[in-house]
């Protein structure tokens, strides 16, 4: 994952508010930069028993016992849930990125799947934690100012300045420290793939020109934007993690997000951008994952993908032929006529205003008659002459696509709310494609590189650590 990543990740807010909530690893206040944090060239070793204390002079006259035996609940205090390498995470951290997930993925989870959930987002503590300890080894500086900036950026993206966006993660049951420690995760664990891997990845010319040769061959096939969850699996915890990808899945074709779950629960460094992969021609995935997205239509979920070294949940956001021009590639000058409805209007009523919509819409000569129109009807009108056709829902793509200049959509929307026509103003399609380029093929093999490394390094983190989970 490069730097570059957080852009496109604060265009995914729910995705990037899902994966940002990790809690401090002590009971501190304000997020320290990694200068700041313990040593952790070696795990720390574990603490020794001590024997109970007695109770101090200023404690005499209460008649303590040495070693007391707390009776009822002691759940208000924190406690480890896991300590890794002598960092804490605490059962707050846990519920706090818990509840993040929750509020971004904007719905409820069910009461069954929660202890499942709660695990991944332990385990996904856990490798932060390693991640920010590996950068802190290397030397890696990670400023308060860099992570109130992007702080700041993640507000700006919900309409709110820095302090109305933590009220709101504290109504919700997280914390800034929490996105904060999170930001802080990924620009360390970006910044140290730069700086241990990057650097000893090699693409071959030879390799690159090999790419190209096959994508011209390919010219007018298709090619993939694809998305995915990657969840390791040795043999021995296969069942397990199957079964947690069958958890996950349930909830996306319930409608959850895909780019939240990705950045909660992928282990690959595609996470930090909702599972983004880009835009992929089929042949340049394994196999079994190059057959499923084949026949995937667009805006499909693919079942849990056994691949090397675990189970791949793949999405594929859209579709085009390699090389040509894509008519979704033009760009729209519309105008959209509203009306909407008072409460408690007969519905006979509101079906006649709809007709007189769609008979304006048709007879009003085109755009140039839609204000007039839109003030006998008492409609309103909004302009937007840089409509993006890939931008706009998949329904109403191929609607726009097939209208001339002047033509109006059905109405949509609902009599709930209010009623809308699309009226086609103008058109610009898209230039004829050129080839591929070099640098595109070269950026594209490093990248994939750098992941399976990235995770490499991630599982070499995991086996060498010192974990002691309560």
């Amino acid at each position: 994952m490069k730097l570059g990543t957080f852009q496109r990740a604060a265009m995914l807010i729910a995705g990037t508010c899902a994966a940002a909530a990790v809690a401090a690893p002590q009971t501190r206040g304000p997020v320290r930069t990694p200068a700041a944090k313990p040593a952790t060239s070696r795990p720390a070793p574990a603490p020794t028993a001590a024997a109970p204390a007695a109770p101090g002079p200023s404690a005499s006259n209460l008649n303590l016992p040495a070693n007391p035996q707390f009776l009822g609940d002691t759940s208000g205090i924190r406690k480890a849930t896991a300590i890794v390498n002598g960092t804490v995470i605490t059962g707050t951290d846990v519920d706090q990125r818990l509840a993040l997930f929750m509020l971004a993925n904007g719905q409820q989870i069910p009461a069954e799947q929660l202890p499942a959930i709660r695990e991944q987002v332990l385990r996904d503590l856990v490798d932060e934690t390693l991640q920010i300890q590996a950068a802190d080894q290397e030397k890696i500086k990670v400023t308060d100012a860099e992570i109130n900036q992007y702080f700041g950026r993640y507000a700006q993206n919900f309409k709110m300045n820095p302090q109305q966006f933590s009220a709101v993660l504290k109504a919700n049951g997280s914390s800034t420290n929490s996105v904060k420690r999170r930001i802080w995760g990924e620009i360390a664990w970006s910044r140290l793939q730069r700086n241990r891997i990057e650097p000893y990845v090699n693409v071959s010319e030879d390799e690159v020109k090999q790419v190209m040769n096959r994508l011209n061959s390919a010219k007018g096939t298709q090619e993939y934007r694809v998305a995915e969850i990657f969840l390791s699996a040795t043999p021995e915890t296969a069942a397990t993690v199957r079964a947690n990808a069958d958890r996950i899945l349930q909830q996306l074709r319930s409608g959850a997000s895909f780019q939240a779950y990705a950045r909660q629960f992928s282990e690959a460094s595609t996470a930090a951008t909702g599972g983004e992969l880009g835009w992929v021609h089929a042949e340049q995935l394994p196999d079994p994952l190059a057959a499923a997205v084949k026949v995937m239509p667009v805006g499909g979920v693919s079942e849990p993908i056994a691949i090397p070294g675990g189970y791949s949940i793949l999405a594929v956001e859209d579709s085009r032929q390699v090389l040509m021009a894509d008519p979704r590639d033009a760009t729209l000058s519309l105008k959209q006529l509203s009306m909407g409805f008072a409460k408690g209007m007969p519905r006979d009523a509101i079906e006649a205003k709809i007709k007189e919509l769609v008979a304006a819409s048709q007879s009003m000569g085109g755009c140039g008659g839609a204000e007039a129109a839109a003030q006998r009807l008492g409609a309103e009108v909004v302009t937007n002459d840089q409509v993006k056709v890939r931008e706009l829902p998949a329904q109403l793509q191929n609607t726009l696509l097939a209208l001339q200049v002047g033509q109006a959509t059905a109405p949509f929307g609902a009599i709930t709310d209010k009623v809308s026509v699309l009226v086609l103003c103008g058109r610009d399609d898209p230039p004829a494609a050129g080839d591929i380029s070099y640098e595109q093929v070269f950026n594209q093999l490093t990248e994939a590189r750098v992941n399976m490394r990235a995770r490499r390094y991630l599982r070499d983190l995991r086996r060498d650590a010192v974990i002691d989970y309560r």
